[in-house]
């Protein structure tokens, strides 16, 4: 059998690992959006432009300081996640304890005006950003030529998600993180410092923005819109796994990659709207979510 409904096995599964790796980076994002609801009960609509300014640090330390790859990618997401403790302090710890759509709002104008800042100091055109000498090249799986670097995303993608989940479902600290959401007061009775627990969570959710930022530097060019041409999904696949489930988030972003990938080889004038199809349909038959917990 070498086709499928009429497309070429090669083709369709070349697609589906291309799928993939945009599900990677979907499921970096919405893991850290996912967090940031279900622990700090906060809509941060400002995670797509920690994700642009991931990539912005991590260009600027390459082109202007002349910095090696591995040391922007572990650079970036600290001084994002350090942009990140300003915000919340400043801003956000102000709002915990109001209706969501505050929070919304808020961050929404951080995303503008950083989004804006950028947009005048760099201008609108993308800046390039090479690829690192030892993940060039790439592996002949047969049906196609998968470049080294598409791989390496996969893998350091799928491995911090994994570890994220096992830190905040199966440890100590994972437990205190989701205790204090429930009952802060009771935490703080143990002797542990809610307050800077919450920055702290904060920083590391949009660090994670930061690091996919950076990661996806030599896919695309890093631009000050790049932020806002992948937040409106990444909320999407949030919304289908359900708002503050961190499993949901990671499944369902990398499920949502390959049903892309799949309608692009199939009908590929819907690939840009699939995701919002299945979103509909979600919540027209599960308003709360794929993998929401009943109360």
């Amino acid at each position: 059998m070498t086709d499928f409904l009429g497309v070429p096995i090669p083709v369709l599964l070349g697609q589906l690992l291309l799928g993939l790796i945009n599900g990677s980076f979907y499921a970096l994002l919405s893991l850290g959006l996912a967090i940031i609801f279900g622990m700090l009960n906060v809509i941060n609509f400002a995670h797509g432009a920690f994700y642009m300014l991931g990539g912005f640090v991590a260009w600027y330390l390459l082109s202007r300081l002349g910095l090696g790859y591995w040391w922007t990618l572990i650079a970036a997401p600290l001084i994002v996640g350090l942009a990140g403790i300003g915000v919340e302090r400043l801003l956000l710890k102000r709002l915990y304890r109001m209706d969501h759509l505050y929070s919304l709002l808020l961050t929404f104008g951080v995303a503008l005006m950083l989004e804006g800042l950028f947009r005048h100091v760099f201008g609108s055109a993308g800046k390039p950003y090479p690829v690192p000498a030892l993940l060039s090249g790439g592996l002949n799986l047969g049906f196609m030529f998968l470049p080294m670097y598409r791989a390496w995303v996969i893998v350091v993608s799928l491995a911090i998600c994994l570890i994220t989940w096992l830190v905040i479902e199966r440890t100590k600290l994972g437990g205190y993180l989701r205790a204090a959401t429930e009952n802060p007061s009771l935490v703080q009775a143990f002797g542990i410092n809610v307050p800077l627990m919450l920055t702290l969570t904060y920083a590391f959710c949009v660090g994670l923005a930061g690091f996919a930022g950076a990661l996806a530097a030599p896919l695309y060019q890093v631009s000050p819109g790049m932020g806002s041409s992948i937040i409106i999904v990444v909320f999407a696949v949030v919304v289908i796994g359900g708002m503050g489930s961190i499993g949901g988030a990671i499944v369902t972003a990398l499920a949502l990659g390959v049903i892309e990938g799949l309608t692009k080889t199939f009908y590929p004038a819907a690939s840009s709207i699939a995701v919002f199809v299945v979103m509909v349909l979600v919540i027209l038959i599960r308003p709360a979510g794929l993998f929401t917990r009943e109360a």
